[in-house]
């Protein structure tokens, strides 16, 4: 059985929170590129600033140039993009060692989509998120964002589709959209399992 926070952690990862929008960094872009009006890239870029201002959108967060499934991302030379396409910018680097498959990460995050709109948060639930790394219980691109963390970290993780959650009507996404997560890593502790006849559980501390 999951524990009650790794439930509610599937559920909003994949249910609800993961509704966000484009990303790669400083004046990149998604998808194939094609020429296009500097006036309306612009614009643009100017509209979604002003709603992400609006929506009370955190600091350094991301802008978003969205035409049509074309992603142009505007960021700054703070984040840095790895090799699959994940984005991420560490504000607090915490100390220890990065947690590795088997063992359980306990966080806080707080998930936001393009326009800089607050869509959930652990903080505002009243307890963090808990699981296991390694267990396929996180979207791909949330796992990689956290497993090169330490204990104590705080950074920002934007997620390309292609690391994010499946989409279709099974799964409330009807497109391909990014993910923009705040994540501040809590603790990792080493997990064993144990078995009494014929019950086995997994214990972590």
């Amino acid at each position: 059985m999951l524990q009650h926070s790794e439930k509610a952690l599937r559920r909003t990862l994949f249910l609800s929170v993961l509704v966000s929008a484009g990303v790669f960094p400083t004046l990149s872009s998604y998808g194939k590129t094609k020429s296009k009006n500097p006036y309306d890239e612009k614009r643009l870029l100017q509209q979604n600033r002003r709603i992400q201002k609006e929506n009370n959108a955190p600091e350094d967060f991301p802008n978003f140039v969205r035409e049509g499934f074309q992603v142009k991302v505007v960021s700054s030379d703070n984040y840095v993009k790895s090799d699959s396409g994940l984005i991420y910018r560490d504000f607090v680097v915490g100390q220890g060692d990065f947690p590795k498959d088997g063992q359980q990460v306990t966080f806080h995050y707080i998930g936001y989509n393009e326009s800089g709109r607050r869509i959930d948060s652990t903080y505002l639930q009243g307890s963090p998120a808990k699981i296991r790394m390694g267990t396929k219980g996180l979207v791909p691109g949330f796992e990689e964002g956290i497993k090169d963390m330490r204990p104590g970290g705080k950074r920002r993780i934007i997620i390309p589709p292609e690391l994010g959650p499946p989409v279709g009507p099974s799964t409330f996404f009807s497109s391909k959209q990014f993910e923009v997560f705040d994540v501040e890593l809590l603790s990792v502790q080493n997990c064993e399992r144990r078995t009494i006849a014929f019950y086995s559980d997994v214990i972590c501390n």
